[in-house]
């Protein structure tokens, strides 16, 4: 069988005898009834655990009309609306979300004035401006201001039960109306994306960020969890230290494409979309494998090893002790982190970034330490457009395509080996049972 797995823009296939394959994990067989913009649409007049976005613009209009006594400079001020997105390297389609969350605050009664797109950050690089449009649709880019999040000009609000210091994005904090767009997937320590990952991390400081993450370490800290998930627990934590008032949240096919939607309450919305992604990509298989093929689906998710880690990160859950991961991801932008690059750069073998992360939390080397921990139980292949010297640096070892690295892990393995194909291994989260 041919199977095709999703490469920067392009595509690597790869010809797996059919006699060794146990399966190519995709999303299971769910009838959608409705996509896209529908979706998003649906959604907003259906929210869960809020009124509709429409009634709380109109309600904080009405409050700023007629405030507090003693709070007379306030008359007549228009609300600050501030709707918080995902940037390049997040496949939410925010141009398919936009329109209706706008058309939903217009119909409240805000203006375009009124309205701040803020892209989130987190510990990302700035956007472009061509970004910017390609990001929110040209609508959105004509209509509002589209900024991206700030790392300099922030409120701190405290501290969390966990340590973790709470400082966000000025224009954050003193909107009058918080809205936060995100798409909901499998995070290999959060949880799940989506909910108030846009706030924190989203708009939030690396310290901040390093100081949630160090957890990562705890054994309750896994994919697919999110009761007793400490990560899980402290962002929302965070967050609830500011407030949201709104959000809308998708699930994406393996193309990208929404094909589900949530929105109201940050916490409750989320958790109902999260039950949706599980029916989706929670995919179970027979018996571990000697051999996976797995990609982040190409493009934007695989721009750098960084992000290509959630790929590998999930196949772990199905290899054999001793077995071979074939990893597929472009990596046009090489590692992505400086610190991530800088781990491995100065280790001398997979066990010393697993022995680092331990001794000394970083941003950036945690998911170096990740990957270590996954070349402790199988040998991982490596396609990518990154120099293979390098890459042996990395301690992958590198190849000119899949195939050919399948070949080679054949080879090994011999002609009883039995081989999983994961094209979407980013959504997919396998078990063995």
């Amino acid at each position: 069988m041919k199977i095709e797995f999703g490469y920067g823009k392009e595509i690597q296939t790869v010809d797996v005898p059919d006699e060794n394959l146990v399966g190519v994990l995709m999303s299971n067989p769910v009838e959608h009834e409705r996509r896209g913009a529908d979706a998003v649409k649906y959604a907003l007049e259906n929210p869960i655990g809020t009124g509709k976005l429409r009634e709380i613009a109109a309600e904080k209009i009405r409050e700023l009309a007629s405030p507090d006594a003693g709070q007379p400079e306030s008359v007549g001020r228009r609300p600050k609306v501030v709707i918080v997105t995902s940037d390049v390297s997040r496949p939410l389609p925010s141009y398919d979300v936009l329109p209706s969350v706008l058309d939903e605050l217009y119909a409240g009664g805000c203006r375009p004035e009124d309205i701040t797109v803020i892209i989130a950050l987190g510990s990302h690089r700035n956007n472009t401006e061509e970004e910017h449009r390609r990001l929110v649709g040209d609508r959105c880019y004509n209509e509002v201001t589209v900024v991206d999040s700030s790392r300099e000009d922030l409120v701190h609000l405290g501290t969390t039960r966990s340590g973790t210091p709470v400082d966000y994005d000025r224009r954050v904090v003193e909107a009058d109306i918080r809205i936060c767009l995100g798409n909901i997937e499998f995070h290999y320590f959060a949880g799940y994306s989506g909910g108030c990952k846009a706030i924190m991390p989203g708009v939030s400081t690396p310290a901040a960020i390093q100081m949630n993450h160090r957890m990562m370490i705890s054994e309750d800290a896994r994919t697919g969890k999110l009761e007793g998930n400490p990560v899980r627990e402290d962002l929302e934590e965070a967050c609830a230290m500011l407030g949201v008032d709104f959000i809308v949240n998708c699930v994406l096919d393996e193309h990208k494409k929404i094909v589900y939607a949530v929105a109201g309450d940050v916490v409750d919305a989320h958790r109902v979309g999260c039950k949706y992604l599980d029916r989706m990509y929670r995919v179970s298989v027979p018996e571990p494998a000697d051999i996976i093929l797995v990609s982040q689906g190409g493009a934007p998710k695989d721009a750098n090893l960084y992000q290509t880690q959630k790929a590998l990160d999930n196949s772990k859950h199905i290899i054999k002790d001793g077995g071979t991961i074939i990893l597929i991801g472009a990596c046009n932008e090489g590692l992505g982190n400086a610190t991530f690059e800088k781990w491995f750069t100065e280790a001398g073998k997979p066990q010393d970034l697993i022995d680092r992360i331990h001794a000394d939390f970083k941003l950036g080397g945690h998911k170096a330490a990740a990957i270590a921990m996954v070349m402790q139980k199988a040998e991982i292949y490596l396609i990518s457009e990154m120099d293979p010297e390098f890459v042996k640096s990395l301690f992958f070892i590198p190849a000119a395509t899949a195939q050919a690295a399948f070949d080679e892990a054949m080879k090994k393995h011999g002609p009883g080996a039995r081989v999983i194909a994961m094209p979407f291994g980013g959504a997919v989260l396998p078990s063995v049972g």
